[in-house]
């Protein structure tokens, strides 16, 4: 099936800025995003590097309530809803909201249940915004979206997840418009549960380099506005980037740990180059999950090659800039590609030093302008989840 869909908007919130702007300016210059984690008193990791917000949520998301993750879901839905719809929605009954989510509103049923345990006080309202699907209905109700409203939870693979289904939403007939992404906050369970799994390095994530130890925990929210080629030229809207291809798949190989060569990502990124009638030598640039764990960054980079061969396109992990979001982090990373079409210029792998010999890629190391027509957008999940997106630039045939 021919793809039409195409980006008209985007909205972001992270360690790295708290808009479209200040994050591509972070990422050019190759920023580190990691501060030492101070959100909630912790006896063994406080000080770890982490790409945490000092922003005042609330204030910019304008919800009278809600959890943290929803304020970053509904401030980073606003941001990409006005620029795609700055006179408002042409039918709100075919517009819907998909997003990723994991966290939750995890973050304050900590503070119910610590309160809990210590005084006896039932402060249930501290639990209204619990479930994950919170954030998807906070960002529905706020801006009048009537159509689908859904929820993905595929661990770190979740926002891409989202913006895969929301895709095809678009592409069966069933909506003009989604808004799609992903958002989670920090929260005590994941910042204790990476750091029990030993995952988490203490001199910040270093993607791809020789002496990693581990990642850097985020968090953050990106939404893009998702749109019929159609339903975009009626409107005369200005497209971002096309979403020319895509491709979810599971390997199944293990809980936490990816297949060593990366098989279940092989699948997903030539389903996705197959969808968009593109062949590997199409792909100028590479953003990878690149966790920086030992396993990930290995099995990534063999899948990589695997379908590339000897001449891979320049690859970089930005996680140094935001740190790993959840299911926030593919969406985030999907979102800085649509900045590199636009910009035409690839941003570096922040936080490498030496690079791997385990990992046989061309690791960009700096930022570079370059040429860009079509793009891929990489995302891992725990239990196999995998993901692989092209964009292309607006004016890329499809």
């Amino acid at each position: 099936m021919k793809r039409e869909v195409v980006i008209t908007g985007a909205g972001i919130l992270s360690a790295a800025g708290a808009s479209v702007g200040e994050t591509w300016q972070a990422l050019k210059e190759g920023r580190d995003g990691l501060r030492p984690f101070s959100l909630f008193p912790s006896a063994r990791y406080a000080g770890i590097p982490a790409g945490q917000l000092q922003a005042d949520l609330p204030a910019l998301s304008g919800l009278g309530g809600g959890s943290r993750s929803d304020h970053l879901a509904v401030a980073a839905a606003r941001q990409a809803f006005s620029q795609s719809f700055p006179g408002g929605l042409p039918d709100p009954a075919r517009a819907g909201v998909i997003l990723g989510a994991c966290v939750g509103g995890m973050a304050d049923s900590e503070v119910f249940l610590e309160r809990l345990l210590r005084t006896g006080a039932r402060e249930t309202e501290l639990l209204h915004f619990h479930e994950c699907a919170s954030s998807a209905d906070a960002v529905a109700g706020t801006l009048g979206l009537y159509g689908p409203c859904e929820t993905i939870s595929t661990a770190c693979s979740s926002g891409q997840n989202a913006i895969c289904l929301a895709a095809e939403l678009i592409l069966s007939g069933e909506s003009d418009v989604m808004l799609a992404g992903g958002t989670d906050s920090l929260s005590r369970l994941t910042v204790n549960g990476f750091g029990s799994l030993l995952l988490m390095d203490p001199q910040g994530c270093r993607p791809f380099d020789e002496e990693r130890k581990g990642m850097s925990l985020g968090e953050g929210a990106a939404v893009l506005a998702l749109e019929s080629a159609g339903s975009a030229a009626r409107r005369n809207a200005r497209v971002l980037a096309r979403l020319s291809g895509w491709a979810a798949t599971c390997d199944a190989h293990h809980a936490a740990a990816p297949s060593p060569e990366g098989e279940g990502i092989q699948r997903a990124m030539r389903g996705a180059l197959a969808g968009a009638g593109l062949s590997p030598g199409d792909i100028q640039y590479i953003s990878a999950h690149g966790t920086a764990t030992p396993d990930n960054d290995r099995a990534e980079a063999a899948a990589i090659k695997a379908v590339f061969g000897e001449q891979t396109p320049p690859v970089s992990s930005i996680k140094r800039a935001f740190g790993h979001t959840f299911a926030a982090a593919g969406a985030i990373e999907t979102l800085a590609c649509v900045l590199a079409l636009q910009h035409q210029a690839v941003p570096p792998n922040a936080g490498l030093n030496r690079q791997d010999p385990a990992c046989p890629v061309k690791i960009q190391r700096d930022f570079a302008a370059c040429k860009l027509s079509n793009v891929m957008s990489l995302s891992l999940g725990f239990g196999g989840n995998n993901n692989c997106l092209i964009l292309s630039a607006a004016g890329q045939a499809q």
